[in-house]
């Protein structure tokens, strides 16, 4: 699923693309038919993100809800018009011909209002790419939880934006292991990891730069992604048989993650198989190596 930084840049591209100019809006697919009738040939003022949420504000507080869901995108093009393909939901064509965008596969492409617009906000944790965003809310629902970290990073009412990349790559940079419970972090802990997703996830979100899925051209390096074999990468130690039980999905091995005994937290259950963005490939008569689920 697209995370928060790929909507923010989303966001950047559809203002800068469209924001002042009158839109051709239309449904080739049909299924925005007559929200898009509406809002066709308006002024589009801009766009926002909200961890995952996307909102295209167009004239008249009238807003287009985006959530593009597993499979969604939404295709910013400079250049003549081509024919839509495959199932387009929402076409946004420049009055002047000069580029267009195409959302395909999203879950939710809605016309809502403004007061909609909060209630999605409302629902949501502080955004770490955003400029209004309250650390101190999500700090006050982890420290009280006795949820795993794990889990808590991926709550968006808990924190919005943040997937299953960025939560493993953050866990594995502070070692901290991803069952163990939020109430048992300190308040250092926290700001820690808040300021290095708000880092991260920055630089995600600018346009054109690489991301986690390509880490070849980054400053940073991302270690889940450079744990290639079953050899951990800062301990050099193997990973445990037992994080392998089911699909093997670890960040590394346990003496990397101190945190695991100290806060009571399992090596491994059942419940964590979605804890993080770890899995072991087992193909055969090839060597079991690290991706990024």
């Amino acid at each position: 699923m697209p995370e928060g930084h790929t909507l923010h840049r989303l966001a950047g591209q559809l203002t800068d693309v469209f924001a002042g100019h009158r839109v051709h809006v239309s449904s080739p697919q049909g299924r925005f038919a007559a929200d898009a009738a509406l809002v066709d040939r308006t002024e589009l003022v801009g766009a926002e993100a909200w961890g995952k949420q996307l909102f295209v504000e167009f004239a008249d507080e009238r807003l287009v809800h985006v959530h593009l869901g597993l499979i969604g995108r939404f295709d910013v093009v400079a250049g003549p018009l081509a024919p839509p393909v495959g199932q387009v939901r929402l076409r946004l064509v420049r009055d002047d011909g000069g580029a267009y965008a195409d959302l395909r596969g999203a879950t939710r492409c809605d016309l809502v209002g403004p007061a909609r617009r909060t209630e999605v906000a409302a629902s949501l944790g502080p955004d770490p790419l955003r400029t209004d965003a309250d650390p101190e809310r999500a700090w006050r629902r982890i420290s009280t939880s006795d949820r795993t970290i794990g889990d808590l990073l991926m709550d968006q009412s808990v924190l919005a934006g943040v997937g299953n990349v960025y939560r493993a790559e953050v866990l594995f940079r502070h070692h901290m292991h991803p069952l163990r419970p939020g109430r048992t972090l300190r308040r250092s802990q926290f700001a820690a990891i808040w300021a290095d997703l708000t880092e991260l996830m920055t630089e995600g979100s600018v346009p054109d730069a690489s991301t986690p899925s390509d880490p070849s051209t980054r400053r940073r390096r991302w270690g889940v992604r450079r744990a290639r074999t079953t050899t951990a990468v800062r301990c050099m130690s193997i990973v445990a048989p037992a994080w392998r039980a089911w699909s093997a999905e670890a960040p590394c091995a346990p003496r990397d993650l101190p945190d695991a005994t100290r806060s009571g937290a399992p090596v491994a259950s059942r419940s964590s198989a979605h804890v993080l963005a770890f899995r072991v490939r087992f193909a055969p008569g090839r060597r079991r190596s690290w991706d990024v689920a």
